[in-house]
């Protein structure tokens, strides 16, 4: 089923950005990291926040992998 989602998060194809993080089968933080990149030139005029956001995403994961290496 197509879920109706805002322009800014359809690629050419007919792929939405959900459906590109869930064929990869991407975590929270890779998938969310991934959306704000798919859309930074669409949604602002400018990418600067979605580039951010995408970049604090992927800190997470990095800080996540970090704590799994130093656990173990």
């Amino acid at each position: 089923m197509k879920i109706k989602t805002p322009k800014y998060y359809n690629g050419h194809n007919n792929y939405t950005a959900r459906e590109v993080v869930e064929n990869f089968d991407l975590n929270y933080n890779l998938g969310t990291a991934c959306t704000y990149i798919l859309r930074a030139y669409r949604k602002h005029k400018t990418p600067k926040r979605c580039i951010e956001k995408a970049i604090h995403h992927l800190q997470f994961e990095l800080d996540k992998l970090n704590k799994t290496i130093n656990d173990n």
